[in-house]
């Protein structure tokens, strides 16, 4: 199995199983973003400010959320944002999809740039997985 966090963050990467132990052992802050009920560019900005623990001041728009990804006094050197059920969302809602990978790539190479690292880590649901 490839180690996730052993190598430099590459755009939206799928989120390893035991992504907590992992990161832990590279040090790595996790953040996690449901994005189940997304419906719009409101709910997916409350769901950053939910994920991300942002306080109520974060502005709910593109620029607002590329700042704080790339804002070394919001997260450290290294972080993983985990966004669970992206494939579900992709598919549902592809135009604003496709908006926040610009964003997401955009805010990576930025951190990339001030020597931080920034994990983009797909997270599925487990729908395979029967409860009895």
């Amino acid at each position: 199995m490839i180690q996730v966090f052993a190598e430099v963050p590459q755009g939206i990467q799928t989120a390893p199983h035991e992504l907590r132990m992992a990161a832990a052992g590279h040090q790595v802050a996790v953040r996690e973003v449901d994005l189940t009920h997304v419906r719009d560019r409101d709910s997916l900005m409350m769901a950053f400010l939910a994920g991300l623990a942002l306080t109520q001041s974060f502005g709910r728009n593109w620029d607002a959320l590329y700042d704080v990804l790339t804002d070394p006094q919001q997260f450290s050197g290294r972080l993983a944002v985990v966004l669970c059920d992206y494939a579900h969302f992709k598919k549902k809602r592809a135009a604003l999809a496709a908006e926040l990978e610009g964003v997401l790539m955009d805010a990576q190479q930025s951190a990339a740039e001030q020597g931080r690292l920034l994990w983009l880590l797909a997270e599925e649901r487990d729908t395979d997985t029967k409860h009895w």
